[in-house]
């Protein structure tokens, strides 16, 4: 074999037994944008992680539909996440190769998040701009670079969710980036969730309620998105917050008041009993809209609450009847 024959053949066995190689391209080049609204979201964005320091629990990286959260989805934040201080580090417009840049100039800065979810790619698929390829390579390199810099950080790496409101190349396009993007969780410290088949119906199409302009979220969009992650997202927590609902299935206000009144697991594993025992379809995630909760303050204990917060059996003195135990907290009319 000649040697200019020879060195191709090991060149080609090298790249067949090798992972995937990525050159230089625009999506996993990082770059800020020139618009000054973009860079004075950037800034805002950094203001926050300094505010919130070590104290943010779980950090939510991505584009407009992330930024959403501040629109259409500011009530479903408050009840999932404003109690566990999460920051969100969503701006409008951005693909892969601007939220790099963002990752090196301070919207990483000083916190330490238990958990990071990441939503980016969709303005990459925009086009011509990027191949399948590149798109997964700009997602790849944003897991990479915070992997690096918030090691203890568990990432949970959302699908790029299905858009325009017909199967499309461009829905079609978005499918085949995710199926690259499932194989780099490793269920230790990245980790694949891929509910985009909840915002599609059975023929194909994407419902307004939903994504009213088949890209963005609607308030019932965002609450379909905190639903899907917050079993892994809890977990990864440690569930470290009360977590008190009222349950109202059948009208009577009933409390979850089971272990200690500081333990969110005791509590929360009793609302799900509550639950379970009123409505055989409490387990069923895909018929959660057919049960009712009503979600009341989840800052103040229920000992601290005022009269009118808590339900009757709480006011006066009186303990539930499923409530045992001195560690449960017990209301006095007057304070």
């Amino acid at each position: 074999m000649k040697p200019i024959h020879r060195f191709l053949w090991i060149l080609y066995v090298t790249v067949a037994l090798s992972p995937r190689l990525v050159f230089a391209h625009s999506a996993v080049e990082p770059v800020p944008r020139g618009d000054q609204g973009w860079k004075d979201r950037q800034d805002l964005l950094n203001k926050r992680t300094t505010e919130a320091g070590e104290k943010a629990q779980v950090i939510f990286i991505g584009d407009s539909i992330t930024q959403g959260w501040e629109g259409e989805g500011k009530e479903v934040w408050a009840k999932y996440y404003a109690h566990r201080n999460a920051v969100n580090l969503g701006i409008g417009g951005d693909r892969t190769q601007h939220v790099l840049w963002r990752f090196d100039h301070g919207n990483l800065d000083g916190l330490k998040p238990k958990a990071a979810a990441i939503m980016i790619g969709t303005n990459n698929s925009n086009g011509e701009d990027n191949t399948v390829d590149q798109i997964a390579d700009g997602v790849t390199a944003i897991v990479r670079k915070l992997r690096e810099k918030l090691p203890q950080t568990r990432v949970l790496l959302l699908a790029i969710f299905p858009r325009s409101e017909n199967p499309s190349l461009a829905r079609g396009k978005v499918l085949q980036v995710n199926q690259i993007l499932q194989k780099l969780a490793d269920d230790r410290n990245v980790f694949w969730i891929d509910f985009g088949y909840k915002f599609v119906n059975s023929d194909g199409t994407i419902p307004h309620d939903l994504m009213p302009d088949y890209l963005h979220l609607s308030r019932r969009g965002y609450e379909i998105w905190a639903e899907a992650i917050e079993d892994k997202l809890s977990a990864i927590l440690g569930d470290t917050r009360p977590d008190w609902r009222m349950g109202v299935d059948d009208g009577h206000a009933e409390w979850a008041c089971h272990g200690s009144a500081d333990s969110q697991t005791g509590w929360r594993q009793r609302d799900r009993e509550i639950r379970a025992r009123r409505n055989p379809l409490a387990g069923n995630r895909e018929r959660q809209g057919q049960r009712k909760r009503v979600l009341l303050d989840r800052e103040t204990r229920p000992s601290q609450r005022r009269d009118d917060q808590l339900p009757d059996d709480w006011q006066g003195g009186r303990r539930h009847h499923h409530c045992q135990g001195e560690d449960h907290p017990r209301r006095q009319r007057g304070h």
